[in-house]
């Protein structure tokens, strides 16, 4: 489509969320236009209240990126919450917990002398940091828009020329045209690029990050530990983070796969069960919930990378590109790398006045010759060595974790090797060729997440540890922590097909459980509802936090979770 050439809202790049990755590209194309001197103009779309309100992530990362592009990051009031003094892999039993020897963990998990961040506070400061700039830069025209959602692509004549601001336009005011658009979100809009386009032949899968920070009686700045085992020991792909802060404050969080056979898994109370492990509740008893969140990561990898970064008029960044790797559980600085190569591309090509798919090209180039894909390369199996063989989540991290309660690990390990002598030994041989990037064994494709559901699933019962009451939360209990805030008429997800959802709810109930979105909604969104004598699906939207797990999770493909209008939505600052 396209709206009345002068009346209509038109800038050269048009940044649509504002994430460390387009924060970035804006910062870095000032510099360069700066040098220049040529006149861009540039808008910032942002769906939050303010910068960094709808950004939750761990967050522990390396500065490199960021010291390229801030050098003096410290001087200008970068919030740092500490610096990883000491990093540990542990795993952990019911009631016990064992720190493996650093000669035998991950050398990927080490994050000694890493940053530890509250990344939302980090988005916002970073946004200043664009403001500030801008003032230096009197030939460069930036606006940022906070509480601006993307509600649709414009796609007109094979090209995307912008996108609409409203959920139902009535004017050339509502929608915004650029010569180049920059995705940079979580796949609420990008998505639909990436289908216009055809982009993936192998599937994006998920993992929901749940994540709360405590006030505790102690510090434990610096102290940084990932765990594996307690509470997944069904087999599901996942493990915990806890992250020593400034001011006594403490993060615990899980990241859990979606492709659980789990059908009513429920990652919020997932996280309280992790919370009742003694070495947890020797940190948190007496201390005080401040915040609670959770958000999807994209962990498909290097073969659920578009087949094109860029497409005629916009190209694709951070999650929307999807450049987490999961095996260092590193993305900030793949994120803000793509934002800083791709503010130079797009300098270049707007100098030019250049405006095809072609000047865009060597944004991918670049990247593929960078740390940020080589490395998904290098780790491109490590997700897929724990779907082929579910044996070494499902049989020998349970084992592993049962020895650390009942007598030592390595008992555990000399156990499983004498149970299965040849075939563990060869699960661990290919297991670690794969993850190590040893063994080519050619591309391949995941499913999507919610293929991976067996309704009839029931997962294995473990005893409860002791633990003080006062520490858990419900999920209702626990949304007042998201500090979610909605508008009067929200209505951000769509139901496509309300029967669908009346049959899947039928189904389940026969199993004796209630639906994926139901059990796996972070937020208390989804309920089932009895009208006239039939279980139908409703919604509490006022709840969500916008964490895309129901439509990930729906086995039959009937939810979107769309971004949300007016600044609505949850509050993750400090997260």
């Amino acid at each position: 489509m396209a709206a009345d050439a002068s009346a209509r809202i038109e800038y050269d790049l048009l940044l649509v969320g504002g994430s460390p990755s387009n924060l970035t590209l804006a910062y870095r194309f000032l510099e360069l236009a700066k040098a220049s001197g040529k006149e861009f103009s540039i808008a910032i779309l942002e769906k939050s209240r303010e910068f960094g309100a709808h950004i939750v992530s761990g967050a522990v990362s390396n500065s490199h990126v960021l010291a390229k592009i801030w050098p003096n990051y410290k001087e200008l009031g970068c919030p740092i919450e500490a610096v990883c003094e000491q990093s540990e892999f542990s795993v952990l039993g019911t009631e016990k917990k064992w720190d493996m020897p650093h000669m035998f963990y991950p050398k990927s998990l080490d994050k000694t002398g890493y940053l530890v961040l509250s990344l939302s506070y980090v988005t916002g400061w970073m946004a200043n940091q664009v403001q500030e700039k801008a003032k230096e830069v009197p030939n460069v025209t930036v606006d940022l828009f906070t509480g601006f959602s993307a509600h649709k692509v414009i796609f007109d004549q094979g090209r995307v020329a912008g996108v609409c601001v409203s959920e139902k336009p009535t004017s050339d005011d509502d929608y915004v045209f650029a010569k180049f658009t920059c995705f940079g979100d979580k796949g609420f809009i990008s998505r639909d690029v990436v289908d216009e386009y055809k982009l993936r032949d192998c599937p994006q899968i998920w993992s929901i990050g749940i994540k709360e920070v405590w006030q505790c009686k102690e510090s434990y700045a610096g102290k940084v530990w990932h765990t594996l085992g307690w509470p997944l020991l069904d087999g599901t792909f996942g493990g915990g983070f806890v992250y020593g802060m400034s001011d006594n404050k403490l993060t615990i969080g899980l990241v859990i796969s979606l492709d659980s056979k789990d059908p009513n898994l429920n990652p919020q109370l997932k996280l309280q069960e992790y919370k009742m492990h003694p070495w947890l509740q020797s940190m948190i008893h007496g201390g005080k919930l401040l915040k609670y969140g959770a958000a999807v990561l994209p962990e498909g990898g290097y073969y659920s990378l578009p087949k094109r970064f860029a497409v005629p008029g916009a190209i694709l960044l951070g999650d929307a590109l999807g450049v987490l790797d999961v095996k260092s559980l590193s993305g900030i600085d793949r994120a803000m790398e793509c934002g800083y190569i791709a503010s130079e591309v797009l300098h270049d090509a707007l100098l030019r006045q250049d405006y095809s798919v072609s000047a865009l090209e060597p944004y991918q180039q670049r990247l593929n010759e960078n740390f940020a894909i080589k490395d998904m390369y290098k780790n491109r199996y490590f997700r897929w060595a724990f779907m082929e063989n579910p044996r070494l989540l499902g049989d020998y991290v349970p084992s592993l974790a049962n020895s650390i309660d009942k007598s030592n690990p390595w008992f555990g390990m000399l156990k499983i090797g004498c149970k299965h002598p040849i075939k563990a030994s060869l699960d661990g041989i290919r297991a670690l060729s794969l993850i190590e990037g040893w063994r080519n064994i050619g591309p391949i494709k995941y499913e999507a997440d919610y293929k991976h559901i067996i309704p009839a699933y029931v997962p294995p019962k473990y005893d409860e540890p002791h633990y003080d009451k006062a520490t858990i939360y419900s999920r209702p209990d626990a949304v007042f922590y998201a500090s979610t805030r909605y508008h009067e008429g929200n209505h951000h997800i769509d139901e496509f097909n309300a029967n669908v959802c009346v049959k899947c709810i039928t189904k389940y109930s026969a199993l004796g459980k209630t639906t994926p979105c139901v059990a796996d909604c972070t937020a208390e969104v989804h309920r089932i509802d009895i009208i006239d004598d039939i279980k139908k699906h409703g919604m509490s939207l006022e709840n969500c936090i916008q964490c895309r797990t129901c439509e990930i999770v729906c086995p039959e493909v009937n939810l979107r979770v769309n971004a949300t209008s007016q600044g609505s939505g949850p509050d993750f600052s400090g997260l």
